[in-house]
């Protein structure tokens, strides 16, 4: 399968005043407009998912749907486990088995998103040092999440696109 993983769009800064959760804190509308391009970046690629998991963080979640929405993709599933450092057994659950053709992409949060690719691919939370931006995009190809297991086929910066 190719593992897209995929950092939620730019949100921000924290303010406590508007949202003293900042598991609430939205997408900016900057944030909105590059997510909308670096999605349709991936269709013009052919690299459509066929599953998107999202953290349930509001800033992840609005990410996955500007997703889903461009390129009409069932909704996303939210999915505890990219809220917090890298857990491959719940992580391997939430994914299931979609097959070795599949397209499965992960939106989340820094600095988990590097933590997780750092696992698939160096086989340690701090292997690498990757400089993940915001609307960021990596693929990796793996049978099955799990520490070492990956091989990088590319890493989109919104700046390329």
């Amino acid at each position: 399968m190719l593992l897209l993983l995929i950092r939620h769009a730019h949100a921000g800064e924290r303010d406590p005043d508007r949202w003293p959760d900042d598991r609430d804190r939205p997408l900016t509308d900057k944030g909105r407009k590059i997510q909308r391009k670096m999605s349709r970046a991936l269709g013009k690629l052919d690299l459509v998912p066929t599953m998107v998991l999202a953290s349930p963080w509001a800033r992840a979640a609005e990410t996955a749907d500007i997703l889903v929405r461009e390129l009409g993709l069932s909704p996303a599933i939210p999915c505890e486990p990219l809220a917090a450092s890298p857990d491959f057994s719940r992580l391997a659950d939430d994914i299931g088995e979609p097959g070795s053709g599949a397209i499965v992409a992960l939106v989340g949060h820094s600095p988990w998103m590097e933590e997780l690719a750092s696992l698939l691919l160096a086989d340690s939370p701090a292997g690498l040092r990757i400089d993940f931006p915001k609307s960021g995009v990596m693929g990796i190809d793996l049978a099955q999440p799990a520490p070492g297991a990956g091989e990088l086929r590319f890493f989109l910066r919104p700046k390329m696109v």
